[in-house]
């Protein structure tokens, strides 16, 4: 007998243009492994009014949504590469578009998560509804990824026509503690009320442990769910402690309900894996001319106008580089928000002292990234005051792999971190990284073993500390070479695998049996 899944979730980078983060390369990776242990796996994400093109319309959902019957179509869709046993569906309703973050997601500033919450709770019923549709069979667990996903508990809980749902464990995994998704209840277009005026719920149940009259999305999934996950053992641990911003990140207001779930024995730790196979492997020595052509193609797009000094401002340090190539390379790739780099843009001078200890060895610094406004500012800033600081404002997979093959040492200074995809990638270049001690950081990187890391109590230790081993690191290459090897093979013999993380999902989320003799490797 096969286990059947659900997947739901906003991203999904198994298709094409469907990801922000890293919850889509684990929506992406998860159901692969699950098919190689012989289970069936099937994957439903909104189509965003783009996703359903090319794709098979198989059926028509009919639902009651803001006490109207809506349509929407289901779409078996084509993924970036085929596996047996995993199907990809998107669902399409002309009322769920594309947003402003990723072609996915919405920035409301005036009231955060007001279109995205219209969205994703039109996606949740039309998702319920296909369920009792059998458009995915009969399913044995319904894994949902973060908030956009958690109202098909609210519909299980207290909608009559899906009561059905309780036969069926559903599985909750948290990726961003911190994006909550919080709405009224009420008085707002964007409100539980307005999108289910019919469904009779507890308001005591479901109000925001900060905002009692408003419903937390986040929070539904954590005490609804069967049962819960973090994507790294320490970041488990972490948020069941209030936040002290900037000192600590935690709970972020939910650390009482957190530790509730865990007392009942539902939330569980289990960190992400990483693919060790179908690497995209760059040629060495690729990365000036890869960052040359990612420039001239930037230069080509009508949105980075505004960019174009700055550009090729960038372009021509780089091209000095190809001439005088840099001692020693140290980089980041991340969106640029608060979470990934606000200990510079809280400390300056923090980057400026790494960029000077850099310069006395003929050192480079490259960051990789889009994202808020006021970091890209900064960087900008410090690229024009400083020589060795190369910024690539913008995407591009040939510089970012290049990143991950050139590099000598990779900077991952999150505030905090749930579990972290970046250190894995380097590491298995055999690339050390220093991070700060925390979450999925912690639970992957040990301090000169492989590679570095630093901690302190208050934000101004931390960032003292940031200093202090920036400069170790920089000892170890240019004084200790054994030293500085041997970190190097320990990070690459490190193998955070997608298999061993699904056996632990398997034994203590989903509650079934793996079928190892289906599997193969």
């Amino acid at each position: 007998m096969h286990s059947n899944f659900l997947f739901v979730s906003a991203e999904n980078d198994a298709i094409k243009n469907c990801k922000a983060g890293g919850m889509g390369d684990v929506v992406r990776d998860v159901p692969r492994q699950i098919a190689a242990f012989g289970d069936w796996a099937h994957v439903v994400t909104p189509a965003y009014n783009r996703l359903h093109v090319n794709g098979e319309k198989l059926t028509e959902l009919h639902f009651s949504y803001r006490g109207n019957i809506e349509m929407a179509e289901v779409y078996k869709v084509a993924p970036k590469k085929d596996f047996n046993n995993i199907t990809h569906y998107v669902i399409h309703h002309p009322e769920i578009v594309s947003g402003n973050i990723a072609h996915i997601y919405f920035n409301d500033p005036e009231q955060p998560f007001y279109t995205d919450a219209c969205m994703f709770s039109l996606f949740c019923i039309a998702v319920a509804q296909a369920i009792k549709q059998d458009v995915f069979g009969h399913l044995d667990v319904v894994h949902l990824h973060d908030w956009h996903s958690s109202l098909l508990l609210f519909l299980r809980a207290y909608h009559p026509a899906y009561g059905f749902l309780n036969n069926i464990r559903f599985v909750y995994s948290i990726h961003n503690l911190a994006i909550q998704g919080i709405r009224p209840f009420e008085g707002s277009r964007s409100s539980l009320k307005a999108f289910y005026p019919e469904v009779e719920f507890d308001y005591d149940r479901l109000k925001d442990p900060r905002y009692h009259d408003c419903i937390n999305l986040m929070a539904l999934g954590i005490k609804f769910a069967n049962a819960v996950h973090t994507v790294s053992p320490s970041y488990k641990e972490d948020i069941m402690n209030p936040s002290d911003f900037p000192n600590f990140i935690g709970g972020e207001g939910l650390e009482g309900i957190l530790r509730e779930a865990n007392e009942e024995k539902r939330l569980f730790g289990i960190l992400n894996g990483c693919n060790y196979k179908n690497i995209n492997l760059v040629p060495h020595g690729a990365f000036y001319v890869n960052a040359i052509q990612a420039i001239f193609e930037w230069l080509q797009e009508p949105e980075k106008e505004y960019k174009a000094n700055f550009l090729i401002h960038t372009g021509e340090k780089i091209v000095k580089l190809i001439k005088d190539p840099a001692k020693f390379v140290c980089a980041s790739v991340a969106r640029l928000t608060e979470q990934k780099f606000y200990f510079y843009k809280n400390s300056p001078e923090l980057l400026v002292t790494i960029l000077e200890k850099l310069k006395e060895v003929n050192g480079i610094y490259a960051v990789l990234g889009t994202g808020a406004p006021e970091y890209e500012e900064l960087l900008h800033k410090i690229s024009y005051e400083h020589e060795n600081f190369i910024f690539f404002n913008g995407q591009s997979e040939e510089v970012i792999d290049s990143i991950y093959t050139e590099s000598n040492l990779y900077l991952m200074p999150s505030l905090f971190e749930p579990c972290g995809i970046s250190q894995m990638l380097a590491m298995r270049n055999a690339q050390p990284c220093l991070v700060h001690h925390t979450g999925g950081l912690k639970d992957t990187v040990k301090h000169m073993e492989t590679g570095f890391a630093f901690d302190g109590a208050t934000i101004d230790e931390k960032t003292q500390n940031f200093i202090q081993v920036f400069q170790e690191a920089l000892s170890v290459f240019f004084k200790d070479k054994q030293k500085w090897d041997d970190i190097c093979l320990n990070a690459k013999s490190q193998k955070f695998t997608w298999k061993s993380s699904v056996i632990e999902y398997y034994k203590k989320l989903y509650r079934l049996e793996v079928k190892m003799k289906n599997y193969k490797d």
